[in-house]
């Protein structure tokens, strides 16, 4: 498969659904007004996407493998949140742990294609931030 746009990403698309699970979370009353951690684990989520894209752009393999490393850091980011959003009684059971899931399902598929790149020449350059 040819990817054309980050769009067609699969890592992308799964930290986009984390970061509508955590902005969902985050509407939740108490969770709302705890600004300082609402503000971290919605930054984070969105850090996963801007991440992928950032490094999907670049013009290296080299430079994808960097942003893909900080978008895996922010996955693990969105989890520790997520602990602390259960400590503090804001989201409990289900709803936890789909996005916990969710979190580690982004990062396992992030995983995958670190070990896909680094397989690849890493410094190999591409056209228009494209395979």
């Amino acid at each position: 498969m040819n990817v054309e746009r980050f769009e067609d990403l699969e890592a992308w698309q799964q930290a986009r659904q984390l970061t509508k699970m955590v902005y969902d979370l985050t509407e939740i009353d108490r969770f709302s007004r705890d600004f300082r951690l609402r503000d971290q684990i919605t930054g984070a989520a969105v850090s996963v996407m801007n991440n992928i894209v950032e490094g999907f752009t670049s013009q290296s393999d080299r430079e994808f493998i960097k942003f893909l490393g900080y978008a895996r850091r922010s996955t693990a980011e969105v989890q520790t949140c997520l602990y602390v959003a259960s400590d503090r009684r804001y989201v409990q059971g289900p709803a936890f742990q789909q996005s916990y899931e969710q979190a580690e399902k982004t990062r396992q598929i992030i995983d995958g294609f670190l070990r896909y790149l680094r397989s690849q020449n890493p410094g190999r350059t591409r056209r228009n931030g494209r395979k």
